[in-house]
């Protein structure tokens, strides 16, 4: 599964059913699905499943802010990662 996918699949089985419908894009504080206790879940989550550290710097919501925001911060992670 895609890194869209885990993550849509996690807010579902935590936050709201109605994940499926959420929108890549969807601002997840703005429409009130995660409060700011659950973004600390969420990146706990995404540490987790990932493999990753997320550092205090990187806790903005230009990362976690939306299921593309989340896609495209693991991507770069990932990029430094490797190189």
């Amino acid at each position: 599964m895609d890194v869209k996918g885990l993550v849509r699949r996690y807010i579902g089985e935590t936050v709201t059913q109605e994940a499926e419908d959420l929108a890549d894009n969807s601002s997840l504080m703005g429409q009130g699905i995660i409060d700011s206790a659950g973004i600390l879940e969420l990146v706990a989550f995404v540490e987790d499943a990932f493999g990753i550290r997320v550092g205090d710097s990187e806790l903005v919501p230009e990362n976690f802010d939306s299921l593309n925001a989340i896609q495209s911060y693991l991507e770069r992670k990932r990029a430094l990662a490797t190189g």
